[in-house]
């Protein structure tokens, strides 16, 4: 029995030695600036970046291999990221979500009653989705479920409703959207066309009482000529050019539907000195939009 025991033990030291001996030998030191990188990252392994989660960024950004800012979530720690690898980053906006349809459960209508998996890309197969609008959010939820970071929630009527304070950016619920109505716009813009259909006006209202009608009464009053009806796939729409707008709003109080709206976010992005008083916000660009 003895000989038995120290035979196991003999061999179990031998192997130990080995082991030890193989991983000094053989051990691949990693680059100490990826671990601070990691640190910096938001963690959500969102893939949203490209690279198999936040270690496999980090590894990248250190070889060279993407930018700094290649972490939309984690845009505002660019700087940090910066500093790590001893380089200058660019200043860039924040971006958040936009929802460009306004076409809910009470205004969009129905070609037929959907009954089949609650998922936005599997009602877009079924003849393109049961809305009669066909640039319609779906209203399922799918761009809900795919958000790593819980910033979007379903609303009363049947669309999605957006947090800003939560949304990073990512882009997730862009790719996943088969109706193409969600778009990243930067965080300092509060006024957007909240429609995607480029049918005639006509058609386009007989489809969804919010919808965008060409009538250009939006372009006629706008102080900035941020905003024209244009030529967009196969037909027309309202769009703004954010470069231009200032966010006065008098577009939205033009628009006879509604197809016009704003988000009432005042992130620390809008170019506006604040002081100790409220009254530091008359000359923000965003006066009125603002629940500041």
């Amino acid at each position: 029995m003895l000989p038995a025991v120290l035979s196991l033990a003999l061999l179990g030291a031998v192997f130990g030695l080995v082991l030890a001996f193989a991983s000094q030998k053989f051990t691949v030191e990693e680059d100490p600036r990826v671990a601070a990188i990691i640190d910096v990252l938001p963690g959500a392994n969102c893939g949203a970046c490209g690279f198999p989660g936040c270690s496999g960024l980090a590894a990248a950004i250190v070889k060279g291999e993407a930018p700094v800012d290649a972490c939309s979530p984690g845009i505002n720690s660019a700087w940090k990221i910066a500093e790590i690898m001893g380089i200058e980053a660019k200043q860039e906006e924040r971006l958040v979500c936009q929802l460009a349809c306004n076409g809910g459960k009470f205004d969009s209508k129905e070609k037929f009653k959907y009954e089949g998996i609650p998922d936005c890309r599997a009602a877009a197969q079924l003849f393109g989705g049961h809305k009669e609008c066909p640039s319609a959010c779906l209203g399922l939820g799918t761009c809900v479920k795919v958000c790593p970071f819980n910033a979007i929630v379903m609303g009363d009527n049947g669309l999605p409703v957006i947090d800003y304070d939560k949304c990073t950016g990512c882009g997730i619920c862009v790719e996943n959207c088969p109706k193409n109505v969600l778009r990243l716009v930067g965080a300092s813009h509060f006024v957007h066309v909240r429609c995607s259909n480029t049918e005639k006006g006509k058609d386009a209202k007989a489809a969804c009482n919010a919808a965008c009608i060409k009538c250009k009464l939006c372009e006629r009053n706008c102080p900035e000529n941020a905003i024209k009806v244009v030529p967009v796939n196969s037909g027309t729409l309202a769009v703004i050019e954010y470069e231009k707008c200032t966010n006065c709003g008098l577009c939205l109080t033009k628009c006879p539907t509604g197809a016009i709206g704003r988000s009432t976010q005042c992130l620390e992005e809008v170019a506006v000195t604040k002081e100790e008083d409220s009254s530091s916000c008359a000359g923000c660009p965003a006066s009125g939009l603002c629940r500041r």
